[in-house]
């Protein structure tokens, strides 16, 4: 459910409000990390490319979400990302184009989800 969620939120469809994919995956989580709207607001800084070190702003949402209560896990989530992807920077995602921008988005939540 939340992987559907996160792609509702970052193509704005089944009347979710659109958000860049850092924010997507907050959202779709939030609960489940107690999250704030605050906080959604946020990581509106860090979609397109402009996470730390230009990181996939998907992963770098993960990694915050995880860092708390499942710090062992953000490898997986590393790991799932850049087989399915090539890398774990946004512009060399995009350039290489083995997975979209929401193929991303779903691919960090399905991660996050088996948590």
């Amino acid at each position: 459910m939340s992987v559907e969620k996160a792609r509702a939120h970052y193509t704005g469809t089944s009347g979710h409000r659109k958000l860049n994919c850092a924010q997507a995956v907050v959202s779709a989580f939030k609960e489940k990390f107690d999250m704030s709207e605050d906080m959604i607001e946020r990581f509106s800084a860090y979609g397109g490319g402009r996470a730390p070190d230009g990181q996939c702003g998907s992963l770098y949402a993960a990694r915050v979400m995880l860092e708390k209560s499942y710090p062992t896990r953000i490898k997986d989530c590393e790991d799932v990302l850049l087989s399915s992807a090539g890398s774990l920077k946004c512009r060399e995602i995009r350039a290489g184009r083995k997975l979209s921008c929401v193929g991303c988005v779903e691919t960090v939540a399905a991660s996050i989800a088996r948590i």
